[in-house]
């Protein structure tokens, strides 16, 4: 017993000197990035994965990082954007009437949805609303969630939820 409760404390000794490690790599990353370059990377974060952020940081030089964007399509989804949209992403902040594509790019995408952006939906993000920027779309905010609604492709506004345990698990609030 005593002998898998010390596996367990280095087990997880290991695991977060991994995690912080990473972390610090990454910024460190980030760090060496020139500012128009750290502008460009908040820009489109949040459309990429985990691995395309990776690869994005391990090009050699600027020139080959905004080619990498174009071959992923984001600087081409992002000129698409009507001129409104592009200037509320650039701000890093949503706006009512900005696209659910324009949103996407702002906060990334939802963990949850309802219905159908084109038309009627709903958009759940975790965390709060004010924790949210361009560059740190924390979803750690543990208690919270966000409510985007859409209609006909528009964000029509948002409302930041505590969450309880029907909400969490899709039961009704004040039912």
């Amino acid at each position: 017993m005593k002998r898998d409760r010390l596996f367990v404390s280095w087990t997880a000794l290991v695991l977060g000197a991994l995690l912080g490690l990473t972390a610090c790599t990454y910024d460190a990353a980030l760090r060496h990035l020139s500012p128009a370059e750290q502008a460009e990377f908040a820009l489109y974060h949040h459309r990429m994965t985990g691995g395309q952020q990776h690869t994005y940081l391990a090009k050699a030089s600027a020139a080959e990082r905004t080619a990498y964007l174009r071959e992923l399509g984001l600087v081409q989804r992002f000129q698409a954007l009507d001129p409104l949209d592009r200037a509320a992403v650039q701000g890093g902040w949503p706006s009512v009437g900005m696209s659910a594509e324009a949103l996407r790019f702002v906060w990334g995408d939802p963990y949850d949805t309802a219905g159908d952006a084109r038309r009627y939906a709903h958009w759940y993000y975790l965390g709060s609303s004010f924790g949210r920027s361009a560059s740190g779309n924390s979803p750690w905010g543990f208690g919270n969630r966000v409510d985007v609604y859409h209609v006909d492709g528009k964000v029509v506004g948002w409302v930041d939820v505590a969450l309880t345990t029907e909400s969490a698990t899709g039961g009704c609030d004040g039912c």
